[in-house]
């Protein structure tokens, strides 16, 4: 794909997503929320068929839900790493709800992005699955890649895939498989000739709409074609070809013309608000007329490569520029973050001058991160050896770093490099020329507000001032939780976070850590309350979770956490299945007679599925999530996923402020 392309392919992902943010996502879904549930019960597309002959072809190697006679077929063109396609999530799984497999079909199409670089291997990693498992095990994945967007690591693939009841070694070896490459890049040369340049892009019955669009313009174009279907099957279509009759009576094509082809792309004149945290690593003057604010991180091949174009910027331009470095450093790229620690040490040892140098050195040194290297690195630049493996081995700058992912995060800065030029976004180790021109159309507005009288030093903020802002937090009407619902923390609470986990979730596991700050940072004014979810594709789970809340019947909160911990602790297989339980609860004292009674009488299920089915009413579909709710209040702000400290505070502080 071009880099037009794949410019013109940001602008609508971006612009696609305006209508959530506007629309149902203020009340529902967000990143990470997609729907985490099996689609069991649902009638899916079985056997060789091909509907080939449609405007928009699809065929059985596609995974589809739905019947292979549904009279609306909804093509999606989709990219696991686009917020918006993550985002427009709830809105597919309430279409399926309304209308059911036997009237809708949805068919999916692999469309990654090229600038979101986990993109690509994500829909290699369900394509597998798909060939494997097929559409069930497919779907499966699909929700869990979505619920944790930005955790697209293959091992998580590799677990996502077992999860989805796809077997492990069988996988590691179909997702090198050339077949399966071969369908994705089949996938994308599909899309392409359609007019499909961003993501998400759905063909319904063959009419195009583009973005995540409101549930109701998804619905009123499903009902106008369910009125079709009616018409063409009263004149004689047979039920297997109403998609093909329908798509070619529907479809317009949406590919460029030779005139437009001839355009040049359109610049993103967005303003983003981007506020520049304290102590940020900075190069050039406070007063420049021009403020470049870069996420990037040391192991990223892509952010060594822009590089030499960041110094052809700092040479022409001079003093009329500054960055600003901020540290995103991406999951996968396991030594990003012990280099940043190395950075961040040099700068508290010698300044920003030493935070340059070691910046420099480490992306000369790029292939060569290990511990060993960094120590060397240290000695090099002269810092404290010894203080350099404290903050290495003990992550003494990682509260700053999350609190730059987090502003990456509500900037939908995803991936790196990320650049913003006076608030005006560019992604990727884009050409010298590109950034000239975004820079020399700032730096002339820049002059024109110093020569009305505005101090340089104050120009950055007054060109962002009206800068659009990241959206506000997502918020769900939690209410009470119910009278058994387990707790910790403090009694006269201030802020509550609701704990919707699942104990055989490994995302879940991973939190813990998280919580135990929280409680050690808020304990007297924080109260944690556990709301049980247990996932339908996590058979384990149920019976984990009526033992959990067996041990608080008999013994309280204290017993339940205590419980909580053992389960965590022994989550994978058999440490969640009936002889572990009973074990834990024999460490515990519980008595056994009533609690395998319990177990054997399933006394807990309905009040565990109770918890389930709330939380899906409120929108809370994945594990981990959390609504931390502000006392006096029937509201609370919603965070999805193994989310970073820094993300967790900045929403419990807001909730305190809030606390009546």
């Amino acid at each position: 794909m071009s880099k037009g392309s794949a410019i013109v392919g940001f602008l609508l992902c971006f612009l696609g997503g305006m209508a959530v943010m506007w629309g149902i996502d203020r009340s529902g879904g967000g990143h990470g929320s997609a729907d985490i549930h099996a689609e069991g019960g649902a009638v899916v597309a079985e056997g060789e068929w091909s509907d080939a002959a449609a405007a928009v072809p699809v065929t059985s190697k596609d995974p589809t839900w739905g019947s292979r006679t549904a009279a609306v077929t909804i093509v999606e063109y989709s990219d696991f790493q686009c917020p918006y396609c993550s985002k427009v999530g709830p809105t597919m799984k309430a279409l399926k709800e309304k209308y059911g497999p036997e009237k809708l079909r949805i068919v999916w199409k692999n469309f990654p992005l090229p600038f979101h670089k986990q993109a690509l291997p994500a829909q290699e990693a369900a394509e597998a699955v798909f060939q494997l498992g097929g559409s069930e095990a497919f779907w499966k994945f699909h929700d869990l890649a979505f619920a944790n967007q930005r955790e697209l690591t293959p091992e998580n693939f590799k677990a996502w895939a077992t999860q989805a009841g796809v077997d492990a070694a069988a996988f590691a070896t179909k997702v090198n498989d050339p077949a399966v490459k071969a369908k994705v890049q089949e996938d994308i040369d599909s899309g392409q000739p359609l007019g499909v340049r961003g993501t998400p892009a759905f063909f319904i019955n063959g009419k195009f709409l583009s973005g995540a669009r409101p549930q109701a313009q998804f619905e009123q174009e499903v009902d106008a074609q369910l009125a079709l279907a009616q018409k063409l099957a009263a004149s004689g279509t047979p039920p297997d070809q109403l998609y093909v009759a329908a798509s070619k009576q529907n479809f317009q094509p949406q590919a460029k013309t030779d005139a437009d082809a001839k355009k040049p792309e359109a610049d993103d004149k967005t303003v983003w608000k981007v506020e520049i945290p304290k102590g940020a690593a900075q190069k050039g003057p406070d007063d420049a007329l021009v403020t470049i604010v870069e996420f990037s991180e040391f192991q990223c091949p892509f952010c060594s490569r822009v590089l030499p174009t960041m110094k052809q910027v700092m040479d022409t331009y001079g003093d009329d520029v500054r960055i600003i470095f901020l540290d995103n450093p991406l999951p996968f790229h396991k030594r990003a973050l012990p280099a940043s620690m190395l950075a961040h040490e040099a700068m508290a040892e010698q300044g920003v001058k030493g935070f340059w140098k070691a910046h420099d050195l480490l992306f000369e040194n790029q292939k060569s991160l290990e511990d060993q290297d960094l120590w060397g690195y240290a000695e090099k630049l002269g810092l404290d050896v010894d203080k350099v493996k404290a903050a290495v081995q003990n992550e003494s700058y990682k509260s700053t770093i999350a609190a730059y992912q987090s502003l990456a995060g509500e900037l939908e800065a995803n991936g790196t490099p990320h650049f913003f030029v006076n608030g005006r976004r560019l992604v990727g180790a884009l050409p010298f020329e590109k950034f000239k021109t975004v820079i020399d159309e700032e730096i002339a507005k820049a002059k024109a507000l110093v020569a009305k009288g505005t101090p340089k030093a104050e120009v950055y903020q007054k060109l962002i001032a009206d800068g659009k802002a990241p959206p506000p937090p997502e918020q769900k009407e939690v209410g009470d939780p119910p009278k058994d619902a387990p707790t910790k923390g403090a009694k006269a609470w201030k802020v509550r976070i609701h704990e919707f986990s699942d104990f055989q979730c490994p995302f879940c596991s991973r939190v813990n850590g998280t919580m135990k700050q929280i409680m050690d940072k808020y304990g007297d004014r924080v109260q944690v309350v556990w709301r049980h979810k247990p996932l339908p594709f996590h058979k384990d789970a149920p019976l984990a979770h009526e033992a959990a809340q067996e041990a608080y019947a008999q013994k309280g909160d204290a017993a339940f956490w205590q419980m909580h911990d053992l389960l965590f602790e022994g989550q994978k297989e058999p440490g969640l299945q009936k002889p572990a339980l009973e074990g834990y609860a024999e460490k515990l004292g519980l008595d056994m007679t009533k609690f395998n009674a319990a177990l054997t009488q399933n006394s807990h299920k309905a009040f565990i599925d109770g918890e389930n089915e709330g939380s899906n009413k409120i929108g809370v579909r994945g594990t981990p999530g959390f609504v931390i709710q502000p006392k006096g209040q029937t509201k609370g702000y919603f965070l999805s996923g193994a989310q970073p400290l820094a993300k967790f505070e900045k929403l419990i502080d807001l909730a305190l402020k809030e606390a009546q």
